[in-house]
């Protein structure tokens, strides 16, 4: 196990590693995001009033 002051000096030099992204890329995917959550939320809307429909016209055909 490294000492404390080794330990520091290795996350120091791995953190100089890390590129950011720039402020554009977190702009276009926080949107990409965005539009993917508003898509599956549509997606999962509409699937669940098909399941809806579907049992309740099975639902009124068999209690008929």
């Amino acid at each position: 196990m490294a000492n404390p002051v080794q330990f520091i000096s290795q996350v120091r030099a791995e953190v100089g590693k890390i590129t950011w992204p720039t402020r554009r890329e977190v702009v276009t995917t926080t949107i990409m995001v965005f539009i993917m959550a508003t898509l599956a939320s549509i997606f999962f809307f509409l699937v669940d009033l098909a399941i809806k429909t579907g049992l309740s016209g099975v639902i009124h055909f068999v209690g008929s």
